[in-house]
């Protein structure tokens, strides 16, 4: 069989989800480190997002398209649960962290710490501080999710998991978003624990590149 190929920068969260889920199910694949807008990505992703996937003749675009054909081409365990309620509560976890929960931890929040665009490279007050309201509410949720047995779904590692547990990773890493994680104790447990889990830890990205603004 062709060897799995996931294109995108391995400090994207996403791309990051997509290469948890390779761990799991224990398929070889390559990384190759490239940015969105690059002639490699654009050839998949009409907009110029990452990740992009080929194997063999077969491109994707989109990490919950590439994710679940993963999670379901190859054998290992299942991320998404065969139950029609587990599998419903799998796909609206995943909804909601790719359509509120990134948009607000990351796009609105974390951006403005990695690539602020700010003269001399420092934060972005001006984000950040617009950002802060917007953040309590989301933690607030995932601390009700997680409380009770540590995974967003059931009693197992899902494939909502392996979304979530990337931008944790970065939220743990800030210093607002770091006391809230601390302050939530349920969070704060879940982070700690997968991030030992050997998919986890096999594929913690390096830093955030340094860009020029």
């Amino acid at each position: 069989m062709a060897e799995l190929e996931i294109l995108g920068a391995p400090q994207s969260n996403f791309v990051w989800t997509c290469r948890i889920v390779c761990e799991e199910k224990a398929v070889a694949y390559n990384l190759s480190p490239v940015f969105p807008h690059t002639p490699e990505i654009d050839a998949i992703h009409p907009f110029g997002r990452i990740p992009v996937m080929r194997h063999g003749a077969i491109k994707l675009f989109e990490s919950k398209a590439i994710a679940t054909y993963i999670d379901r081409v190859f054998t290992g365990p299942a991320l998404i649960p065969a139950d029609p309620v587990g599998a419903a509560l799998t796909e609206q976890w995943i909804s909601a962290i790719i359509t509120t929960i990134d948009p607000i931890l990351l796009r609105q929040y974390a951006v403005a710490y990695f690539f602020p665009g700010t003269a001399d490279g420092s934060p972005n007050r001006q984000l950040i501080d617009a950002a802060l309201p917007k953040l309590t509410k989301p933690f607030d949720v995932l601390e009700a999710a997680v409380a009770k047995t540590g995974h967003l779904v059931g009693d197992g590692f899902t494939l909502a998991d392996a979304f979530l547990v990337p931008i944790l990773y970065y939220m743990n890493k800030l210093p607002e978003s770091g006391k809230l994680v601390a302050e939530r104790k349920a969070v704060a447990r879940y982070i700690a624990r997968h991030l030992e889990r050997n998919s986890v830890a096999a594929t913690i990205p390096p830093p955030m590149p340094k860009r020029t603004p």
